[in-house]
């Protein structure tokens, strides 16, 4: 791709040496003088000096022109659909206008006074129709209209294929290497895109090489889970390149990525969830997903647990449920490696999770 860039602009400095060739001697007598052949000669090097410079700087203006479209979709990638429209249309219209007026500014007879004009009208009723159509836009409510339209269209919906998916997720690196997404994707609850940036990748892939073992345990396990969910599940999964140069913590590319494709941050980070909320990113905690599955447990119920080992009270013994929920019993230090029948006194919800207390049945 590169070695044609550079051809393609080797191509364009050779035909711009031409041009110049051609401006320069348009009112000379240099055919009739010198003769065709001379001129001819002074257009074939005019177009290989010209090449030749271009094609020594083709890199670093082919990097010049990445860079510079890199910063306009960098730029518009959080400006909403229905902006760019309305701005797009106020372009066109500002450019309409300033070609009239620019006709009648071509006939001042004072030399470069009209081309200068032409241009700074130009750049002013571009400048202008942007402005005035994004203002007119935010009145009018662009994507209100476009919904009126849908509800307008009920009498024929669109068959199943065609309906809109769910809002695209985007995962981040603890929730992939904690695994729990995966098994929730295999129950189908899960609607819309997985996104996985390339970020995200890259740091599982520096965990993975980390020289700790414990470090590069969980980077190839989210690894694992990734090859999971992209082989044997059947959720769309799409890889996004798109990158924040400028911002260098992957938690800040992820909610910056949330709010330029409109979707959700996956997460089981609590520090990640809070900064999002500030900054008006939804957040789909895993942590609090299965927090709100837990089994409802009234005060009153009995069951039958098996005491595992002593709290931190006296005389208190410890149980979970299936689930890691923890069970208080009040007396049940005696009962360590034995299963009881308890009945639940109370029960605690805290920030780690929920807590059971209970006591054993009298016999």
């Amino acid at each position: 791709m590169n070695r044609m860039l550079k051809w393609v602009v080797t191509m364009l400095g050779g035909l711009s040496g031409v041009a110049g060739y051609v401006f320069l001697t348009r009112h000379s007598e240099i055919i009739v003088i010198q003769g065709l052949a001379l001129f001819l000669f002074g257009l074939i090097a005019a177009a290989i000096i010209s090449g030749g410079i271009f094609f020594v700087l083709s890199p670093w203006l082919i990097n010049l022109g990445r860079n510079f479209a890199n910063w306009i979709i960098n730029e518009l990638s959080g400006v909403p659909v229905e902006k760019l429209v309305t701005g797009s249309g106020g372009l066109i219209a500002g450019l309409i206008v300033a070609y009239l007026i620019s006709g009648l500014l071509n006939n001042i007879p004072i030399p470069f006074i009209g081309a200068i004009l032409s241009v700074v009208v130009y750049l002013f009723m571009g400048y202008l129709g942007i402005n005035l159509a994004t203002k007119a836009g935010e009145y009018v409510n662009l994507g209100n209209v476009l919904k009126k339209n849908v509800l307008r269209n009920e009498d024929h919906p669109k068959p199943l294929e065609q309906a809109q998916e769910g809002v695209p997720k985007i995962l981040d690196t603890s929730v992939i290497i904690d695994g729990r997404i995966a098994d929730i994707c295999r129950t189908g609850f899960v609607e819309g895109p997985l996104i996985i940036p390339e970020f995200v990748l890259e740091e599982l892939r520096h965990i993975a090489d980390s020289s700790v073992a414990l470090k590069r345990n969980r980077g190839r396990r989210g690894l694992d889970v990734l090859a999971m969910i992209q082989k044997d599940l059947q959720v769309e999964v799409q890889i996004v390149s798109k990158d924040f140069p400028d911002v260098h913590e992957v938690d800040i590319k992820l909610l910056k990525l949330a709010q330029s494709i409109h979707g959700k941050v996956v997460t089981n980070d609590y520090n990640l969830n809070k900064v999002a909320s500030l900054q008006g990113v939804e957040v789909l905690n895993i942590n609090e997903l299965a927090n709100a599955v837990k089994p409802v447990v009234l005060p009153g119920e009995e069951m039958q647990i098996e005491v595992i080992k002593d709290g931190k009270e006296a005389g208190q013994g410890l149980a979970y449920l299936d689930d890691g929920t923890m069970i208080v019993v009040e007396n049940g230090r005696r009962y360590i490696g034995e299963s009881v029948d308890v009945q639940v006194t109370s029960v605690l919800q805290t920030a780690a999770g929920r807590m059971i207390f209970a006591r054993p049945n009298s016999k």
